[in-house]
């Protein structure tokens, strides 16, 4: 029996996550010479969907259709929180309410929050998204992970994660040999379980092997709303704080104070494009308790004053997001 998948794309979403999670769809049938899977598009309206890139597809059909699948995922990537088409909401909500398996590629798990599919089940989101998808959704238990099967919802990072998800799904349907075939004709030969990490280590991030230093960053990276001070940073390093001073110096070429800001500065940066949240409520958020300091530390930064980025005038939001 074929088993029908329908793509809903919104506007801007990206290409490599749709590709990564159609393909393997195409190459389960060609190695196994038989339909196994069928695949259609859904556009919010009309009959086109663009990508982030201005790849355009042709759907078959628009939010509101009767569709012949038996799972739905949503494509979506720059910044889900914006979308908010109350139709598609309760066209998902309708579907859903069919037992129709749902999922989310990339952002797309931010529009299934919104239209109130996640109530109780696990999910993940791509990294950037999830400060403001946590903000905006505490009751929702969001993973770290690559992909996330919860009962009658998939949720998926998005980016070659959508691969992962696919060897699984796959896998599920058809079998391990099959699943790996598929795989390896993409030369995907390093599957990825779902509970994997999305983002490289510190240590890969940083460039840095010092076990002091990465308990340092570790602890800067955990308390982004209360910064921690330096000499609590020397503890959690176990070492005193000249010490942590120098490996800072040495390592990373920067200071305890300059690192910890930029960090919870770029925190700040995701929040203000993808959540709702006022300049002053983000600035509480990343840890800075004068709104003139946040002000100052962000244009030093980045060019350009907090509402600015939120206005979508600042030199960081002259392209969309897009997150593969």
């Amino acid at each position: 029996m074929t088993f029908r998948i329908g793509f809903l794309l919104l506007p801007g979403f990206s290409l490599l996550s749709y590709a990564s999670a159609v393909e393997p769809l195409r190459g389960a049938n060609q190695l196994s010479g038989r339909d196994l899977y069928a695949w259609s598009h859904v556009a919010v309206s009309g009959r086109t969907a663009t990508a982030s890139n201005g790849a355009a597809i042709l759907a078959e059909a628009e939010v509101g259709d009767a569709v012949d699948v038996d799972a739905l995922f949503v494509c979506a990537a720059g910044n889900p929180a914006h979308f908010a088409d109350a139709p598609t909401f309760r066209w998902l909500r309708r579907l859903a309410r069919g037992g129709m398996l749902i999922g989310g590629v990339s952002g797309g798990a931010y529009v299934l929050a919104r239209a109130g599919l996640l109530a109780g089940r696990r999910c993940t989101i791509h990294w950037e998204h999830v400060p403001a998808f946590r903000e905006d959704f505490p009751e929702i238990a969001v993973e770290h992970g690559r992909f996330v099967l919860d009962r009658d919802r998939l949720t998926c990072a998005g980016g070659v994660a959508a691969l992962d998800m696919m060897h699984a799904l796959i896998e599920r349907h058809h079998g391990a040999e099959l699943a790996t075939a598929v795989s390896d004709w993409y030369l995907h030969t390093e599957i990825r379980g779902g509970a994997e990490a999305q983002r490289a280590s510190l240590a890969e991030r940083y460039r840095v092997d010092d076990v002091r230093l990465l308990r340092a960053l570790a602890e800067i990276e955990r308390r982004l709303s209360s910064p921690p001070t330096r000499q609590e940073l020397a503890a959690a390093a176990g070492t005193t704080l000249r010490t942590l001073e120098r490996l800072f110096a040495e390592a990373l070429g920067t200071t305890i104070g300059a690192l910890s800001q930029d960090v919870r500065l770029d925190r700040a940066r995701l929040l203000l494009r993808q959540s709702r949240r006022s300049v002053l409520e983000v600035a509480d958020l990343c840890g800075f308790t004068s709104a003139s300091h946040f002000s100052r530390a962000y244009k030093a930064r980045f060019g350009h004053a907090p509402r600015a980025e939120r206005a979508g005038t600042g030199t960081g939001r002259t392209m969309p997001v897009d997150e593969g």
